[in-house]
């Protein structure tokens, strides 16, 4: 069953006392859910694994809905966390059973894509992962650092270099 559907069955059947809550989280959920698949799929690549870690991420938050000043903020952690650990786990199946790269690109992305998003899948996690957090949603370097776990100095790096390999593809 899809998040928003348990979200919608949880709000129609809750008892009084947790109709703010579910209530809160169906109103997060419709607001952010879009944006951080969007977040997210930049991040892994995957639409199909991007829903999932978005679905995981509202399933975390909602113990923590009534305590928190900033879900979204918080969400946005989450799933930039959860992406993180969706690298690690890949690039450990990958080193432990390697596979022959796919000539076809994967089925959950669109046939036609620019040079420059075929690059960035390319580019080393923590740069990609750099690049997305400022240019799609527009964070500053001390939010983005906190997100990565970086200095801000580190970051600059970050963007700065995966701008240069991106402007070499997009120069060929």
């Amino acid at each position: 069953m899809h998040i928003s559907e348990r979200v919608g069955d949880a709000v129609t059947t809750a008892g009084d006392d947790a109709d703010g809550a579910w209530q809160q989280l169906a109103d997060l959920y419709r607001s952010e859910q879009p944006g951080l698949v969007g977040l997210a799929t930049l991040l892994v690549r995957d639409r199909a694994v991007a829903e999932e870690v978005v679905q995981e991420a509202f399933v975390r938050i909602h113990p923590r809905l009534g305590d928190l000043d900033a879900p979204g903020a918080y969400l946005r952690t989450i799933v930039v966390n959860l992406c993180h650990s969706h690298g690690r786990r890949t690039a450990t199946a990958q080193r432990l059973r390697p596979e022959p790269a796919p000539d076809a690109l994967p089925p959950s992305l669109p046939d036609e894509l620019s040079p420059v998003w075929l690059a960035m899948g390319d580019l080393p996690e923590r740069q990609r992962h750099a690049l997305v957090l400022r240019f799609y949603l527009d964070l500053p370097d001390d939010e983005i650092a906190a997100l990565l776990g970086a200095r801000p100095g580190t970051v600059r790096s970050l963007v700065s270099r995966g701008l240069s390999a991106l402007k070499e593809v997009v120069e060929r």
